[in-house]
């Protein structure tokens, strides 16, 4: 994790949750007449539960800003409102947006549902937060939502099964597609990354991560890495070890920078991506098949085929 509350960060939170827990009010099941109020943490998940729900659904996303890294984000007064009224709340959880998970337990609801990512695929604090890039796990939320969806509005129940199928199996064709391609065609490619936002994506696509584990929970939890993970990652540049170098533009460091420049000195490709979608206003899928068919360029550069 990156970022810690200090005691004026402490105490600010401590106020928007006694704000927030003075107005709050019980959600309660829709009669299909009216639009279901889902807040999410963040506009990755926002964009998925907005597709899965369609007419059905408003969605506020509370992360929506390309420049904002969720690690670090200081909740507001407006924040604490949303959960407080929503229907229906998403979090990542894993300890990613641990400041949503607060607001939430703040203002209890008996009728609102709330869907912890993390909990839904068995992942806990301490383990790769960016649950987001696993296509797998973007298939079980899609599911999930789906079923919250039918459980607070049950007249709409086909509408939202339809929605899921067209989102899975038509929304979704070009992401897994680019996908599948990289697989088949670069899979076991070396490639160097800066911190963990890739790892699962890098795991669907059976890319082979080089760089050292240490170096990458370092620069995850805002440490310096050590001399000798910096020396594996200049040899690995230095020899070009690896094809494609890989870094989060949200999440950059000196020792990053560092990185990317020798990379690029080296004729090394280097591929940008990011925590969040980007453009602002993009979709889930146009922001990932983006940064697939970038991916898939730089491999095949690299590699000649």
């Amino acid at each position: 994790m990156r970022g810690q509350c200090g005691p004026w960060a402490a105490l600010m939170l401590g106020m928007l949750l006694t704000s927030a827990l003075l107005t709050a009010c019980a959600a309660t099941v829709t009669s299909g007449g009216d639009k279901l109020k889902v807040v999410a943490a963040e506009n990755f998940w926002g964009s998925i539960a907005a597709q899965v729900g369609g007419d059905h659904v408003v969605v506020t996303n509370i992360i929506n800003n390309p420049a904002a890294d969720p690690h670090d984000y200081e909740a507001t007064a407006q924040d604490a409102r949303a959960f407080a009224d929503a229907q229906y709340a998403i979090v990542n959880g894993a300890g990613y947006d641990a400041w949503a998970q607060q607001l939430i337990d703040a203002n209890p609801s008996a009728g609102r549902k709330e869907l912890d990512i993390a909990k839904l695929v068995g992942k806990k604090e301490g383990e790769n937060e960016h649950l987001w890039y696993s296509p797998d796990y973007v298939l079980k939320a899609a599911d999930q939502l789906t079923a919250d969806y039918k459980a607070l509005d049950a007249t709409n129940a086909t509408y939202f099964d339809q929605q899921n199928a067209t989102f899975k199996n038509e929304t979704l064709k070009e992401y897994k597609s680019l996908g599948a391609n990289i697989k088949a065609k670069y899979a076991r490619t070396p490639i160097g990354i800066t911190e963990p936002v890739f790892g699962y994506m890098a795991e669907a696509l059976g890319l082979t991560i080089l760089t050292p584990e240490s170096f990458i929970k370092a620069i995850d939890e805002g440490h310096d890495p050590s001399a000798a993970d910096k020396a594996t990652y200049d040899e690995q540049i230095a020899t070009k070890q690896i094809k494609v170098f890989i870094y989060n533009s949200q999440n950059t460091t000196p020792d990053v920078d560092a990185l990317r420049t020798k990379a690029q000195a080296a004729g090394i490709q280097v591929v940008t991506v990011t925590e969040t979608l980007t453009p602002a206003g993009a979709t889930f899928q146009e922001w990932q098949a983006a940064q697939l068919k970038a991916l898939q360029q730089a491999l095949a550069t690299a590699t000649g085929r």
